[in-house]
């Protein structure tokens, strides 16, 4: 958020009343974590993000980053897990939220995506969710990755336009 507030401050180009949060992987975590801590944004894209640390930590084939992240297991270190994990900030989302998830990730399983977005439309948030039953982690097929770029594009579009 400092950062944007640099970039807001010495950038007259920047419309501060139609910015939106992406990310992806850890990017994904970032968005979610934005998500209940600022209303700032229109909107926000969360691809492939982690959205409840213990239950990504049981899911995950990468499990030294996670113990590594909040130095240790679930059970060993739950204050850790509960403190960064941004679904423990449900009742402050507000910012309309696309998801975007794969059946295939194995490093952020896609029960992640689709927590995030239950927890979403149980809240009342406008969301949507666009869900790949043949990618990964990334969006690697040509047909798949136009109706990503469309379906990114179309959702910023809705929220940020004037």
């Amino acid at each position: 958020m400092k950062g944007l507030d640099y970039a807001e401050e010495h950038y007259g180009f920047i419309d501060k009343d139609r910015e939106c949060a992406l990310g992806a992987s850890y990017g994904g975590y970032m968005a979610n974590w934005v998500l209940g801590h600022t209303d700032r944004f229109k909107c926000i894209v969360s691809h492939d993000g982690m959205f409840n640390a213990e239950s990504a930590w049981g899911t995950t084939e990468e499990l030294w980053f996670n113990d590594w992240e909040f130095k240790g297991t679930p059970y060993d270190n739950r204050a850790g897990y509960e403190k960064w994990s941004p679904h423990q900030y449900a009742k402050n989302f507000k910012t309309p939220t696309l998801v975007i998830h794969g059946q295939k990730d194995y490093r952020l399983d896609v029960s992640e995506g689709l927590q995030l977005f239950t927890t979403l439309q149980m809240e009342g948030v406008p969301s949507k969710m666009l869900y790949f039953p043949d990618e990964g982690h990334w969006v690697l097929k040509p047909q798949n990755s136009q109706l990503w770029y469309k379906t990114v594009n179309d959702w910023v579009d809705q929220w940020t336009k004037k």
